[in-house]
């Protein structure tokens, strides 16, 4: 784009040709003359009454003074510029252009209304305990929930316009002398090194700059609730708020993050550890019960009692399938009626879910292509799948069971040992933000486990910073 020349008085008249050209001649666009003004804005992106009450109104009753332009707009957040690229980007964000005729600079007034919903009760993360606040697409609206927690003068923000056409503003939220500052340096590299067309969702952002990218397991938390950002940031970790989404990016990220609830810090510390136990149980079946299943029948039958491999050979006796395929065909229809139920409008979902479910699991037995066995294992399997409260961890562990289920249909027990240690030693390669992905049970790390497996009362647990450097560790928040 141009600059306007610093030298040279503006024409109103010229300028007006630019923008137009600029702009390609948008139907928004609208241009009003007021004696010797311009005035330029994009209609659907500002108050339109408020340029009535606090521009033109002001001009058109001022023609007779010999004050400046400026002293006559009330907006409160008037901005001068003298680059035609910075008056064509502040008209496309919701700013009116204010030129008068000999000038050198144009006045640029911030009225922007750009559309939003209210706050909402977030659907992908609800619990029976807690605030029921949810993060919106609006940037200004989602920082302000997060003050409104931590009413505290250490919380520090970066920003980042990331996007050449999408201009999406980014911003980095932290506490100073609780997060780690080797780990705000790195995070801020990342961000600075950020080069692409548009930026419409925080994925976006994630992907460019998460460590190992080909992983199949998420380096980066994500949560639409104010509360989870502002418990990770006393816990000294940072936070990615992008605008226009909803989802906010936390980092660093451990596995073992994907498996604890907020609602777990609102229930009493009695009932919390009681749930994550038996999310650690779910968890497990999730993972490894087809796998076991398949592997039992096929390989280990010794291993059931008498009474239950009959019970089970009976049932499989009228299956044309192994139990390996009969796995995998039921795995398939599951994911693909989960994915589908996703898709569905709401009113039709949840009607599909259970009479799909009922329908398909009773056609499947009486046609003799699945053993009922089966259809048992890959149900709980689902059920349990559910109790993991992050939802991109669930793609993982769905990866990793089909992958299991294939070991342990060719290889048995000695599979599905060989799978699990191969997993741990991928997990102990990975690194989030520089951080041990596996921490703090791999590098161990004693005081950090009261609020691992068992969730300690608030008095005692220690809430230590999440760091790559012992000294960091030692530090505390007050």
């Amino acid at each position: 784009m141009q600059q306007m020349p610093v030298d040279e008085a503006i024409d109103i008249i010229k300028l007006q040709a630019d923008i137009n050209q600029q702009l390609d001649h948008d139907p928004d666009l609208v241009f009003m003359n007021i004696r010797s003004t311009l005035i330029a804005y994009i209609s659907c992106l500002v108050e339109t009454d408020r340029i009535e009450r606090e521009i033109t109104k002001p001009l058109t009753q001022a023609q007779s003074s010999t004050e400046t332009l400026s002293s006559h707009i009330l907006t409160p957040e008037v901005k001068h510029t003298n680059l035609f690229e910075t008056l064509i980007d502040s008209l496309l964000i919701g700013f009116v252009m204010i030129a008068e005729q000999g000038e050198k600079q144009v006045l640029l007034a911030n009225l922007a209304c750009l559309p939003h919903r209210n706050i909402e009760q977030p659907e992908t993360e609800t619990g029976v305990r807690g605030p029921r606040e949810g993060f919106t697409e609006h940037l200004e609206t989602n920082v302000a929930l997060l003050r409104r927690r931590l009413k505290t003068d250490k919380m520090r923000i970066k920003t980042w316009q990331i996007g050449t056409l999408s201009q999406t503003e980014v911003r980095l939220i932290y506490l100073e002398d609780i997060a780690d500052p080797t780990i705000i340096d790195e995070i801020t590299n990342r961000l600075s090194a950020i080069h692409i067309d548009a930026v419409l969702e925080s994925n976006y952002i994630e992907e460019m700059i998460r460590d190992n990218p080909f992983s199949i397991f998420p380096t980066m938390e994500y949560t639409e609730r104010p509360d989870v950002v502002a418990g990770a940031l006393l816990e000294g970790k940072v936070s990615i708020f992008t605008n226009n989404t909803p989802f906010v990016l936390i980092a660093p990220f451990q596995f073992w993050s994907a498996f604890q609830s907020s609602e777990d810090y609102y229930l009493m510390f009695t009932s919390a550890t009681f749930i994550r136990f038996i999310r650690s149980l779910s968890i497990i079946l999730a993972l490894l019960l087809p796998s076991l299943y398949v592997a039992i029948t096929t390989f280990h039958p010794e291993m059931l009692p008498t009474n239950l491999l009959l019970a089970v050979a009976g049932a499989r006796e009228a299956s044309p399938f192994p139990a390996m395929v009969e796995a995998l065909i039921m795995e398939i229809t599951f994911e693909a009626l989960r994915e589908a139920i996703l898709r569905l409008p709401r009113v039709m979902g949840q009607t599909v879910s259970i009479v799909g479910a009922l329908v398909i699991g009773q056609a499947v037995v009486q046609a003799g292509i699945v053993s009922t066995p089966m259809v048992i294992v890959v149900s709980v399997t689902g059920i349990a799948s559910f109790m993991i409260p992050r939802y991109n961890m669930t793609f993982s562990i769905r990866i990793m069971r089909l992958l299991l289920l294939l070991l342990a249909g060719t290889l048995g027990f000695v599979g599905i040992l060989l799978g699990l240690f191969t997993l741990a030693l991928y997990l102990t390669g990975i690194r989030s933000v520089g951080v041990p992905y596996l921490a703090p049970i791999g590098p161990l790390r004693l005081k950090a486990l009261r609020d691992f497996m068992v969730r300690a009362p608030h008095w005692l647990i220690d809430r230590d910073h999440v760091s790559t450097s012992p000294e960091d560790n030692k530090k505390r928040h007050k």
